[in-house]
């Protein structure tokens, strides 16, 4: 990762002296022979008058600049050039016989519905890069374009699509980062097999897609707690959501402060072994309509109802978008904004069905 040092700017200190003056005369009489009885000569010194000396001193005054963060995760930046660099989002597949890789990396997993009844990942990299090739990178859906529009001109590393999708991918503002145009940031690897054998080195791939014209995601994504302020909501040890045929549960951690994820009743390990794990868990109930192939098509513009899980609790509420460029406005039942801890966000997308849902009692 490129990082610069953070600019700082203090307003100098201006003094102002000024000097004393002083004034000084002597009146003496005439000399002029005088008889012995004339009266003695007097001299007369004129008065001395001295004048203090004033001074005047500016006040120091001393203004330190707000400290950048990233806006994916409300944590601290180096630098605000780095916070507003471009984000890469990598289509992942959801397979047990081809475990992902990158995503306890990722500043935000949005886990949406395919056809076949499976779920795959959009992956969204932005305040750090993984050391390890991420994958299996997987193919693209219409809606994603809706999806990914807030993150302004992201650049994606997907392995294409049919005619319709990839038409619509380049008639966005999505920075088409296939095969095609991935030069040495994507290449196949030795340990899988088609079509599990994609892989992207996403610092390459930033590299890529910058020159491409990507923007830069220049608005926060969601609201997040002040550090030290104490989490709302209600006791929850997690919770449970069937997405199709996957079965995922999140259990709250409170000796790592993370949530676990499992799926079908098993861990969910990253290929290298680590489990899967987050900061934030925000399931968001989605109208899906029929879409090209057989494909579900989440419809992520409008609203619908939420529920966050943060700190070991959990807030209900309304997700609300009126555009595709705009992010999720996430409102508590209440009224207030919901608010996260600042850190990594995995968003689900289940279906807006009833009984797909199970918050977990604390």
């Amino acid at each position: 990762m490129r990082r610069s040092p953070l600019r700082r700017q203090a307003a100098a200190v201006v003094a102002l002296s000024f000097a004393a003056a002083c004034a000084q005369g002597t009146d003496a009489a005439d000399s002029v022979p005088a008889p012995t009885s004339a009266a003695p000569s007097t001299t007369e010194a004129a008065p001395t008058t001295t004048v203090a000396p004033t001074t005047t001193e500016a006040a120091t005054t001393t203004t330190e600049p707000p400290q950048p963060v990233y806006p994916l995760t409300g944590l601290p930046a180096p630098d605000a050039l780095t916070a507003l660099r471009p984000v890469v989002v990598a289509k992942v597949g959801n397979y047990d016989n081809a475990p992902p890789t990158g995503l306890n990396v990722a500043d935000i997993v949005f886990e949406e519905l395919i056809n076949d009844n499976v779920s795959r990942f959009a992956v969204v990299f932005h305040s750090q890069f993984p050391d390890e090739a991420v994958g299996p990178i997987r193919s693209g859906r219409l809606q994603d374009v809706n999806l990914l529009g807030s993150l302004n001109q992201p650049i994606l590393a997907w392995s294409g699509g049919n005619g319709t999708v990839t038409r619509a991918i380049d008639d966005s503002d999505l920075v088409n980062l296939s095969p095609q145009y991935c030069r040495n940031s994507c290449f196949r690897v030795d340990f899988a097999k088609v079509p599990y054998n994609l892989y992207y080195d996403i610092e390459k791939a930033y590299d890529v897609g910058t020159t491409m014209g990507a923007g830069n995601p220049n608005q926060v994504q969601f609201q997040f707690r002040e550090p030290g302020d104490a989490v709302s909501g209600d006791p929850s040890s997690g919770v449970k959501v069937a997405m199709d045929s996957y079965d995922t549960e999140w259990t709250w951690n409170p000796d790592t402060g993370l949530y676990e994820r499992s799926q079908n009743g098993r861990p969910h390990d990253e290929r290298n072994g680590d489990l899967i794990t987050t900061d934030n868990v925000v399931v968001m109930a989605m109208a899906y309509f029929p879409g090209i192939s057989g494909s579900p098509d989440a419809q992520s513009v409008g609203y619908g109802e939420v529920w966050v899980f943060s700190g070991g609790t959990v807030v209900h509420g309304v997700w609300s978008r009126a555009d595709r460029t705009e992010p999720f406005t996430l409102t508590a039942d209440d009224g207030t904004p919901i608010l996260l801890t600042p850190g990594r966000t995995f968003v689900q997308l289940p279906r807006d069905e009833p009984g797909l849902i199970e918050v977990k009692p604390a």
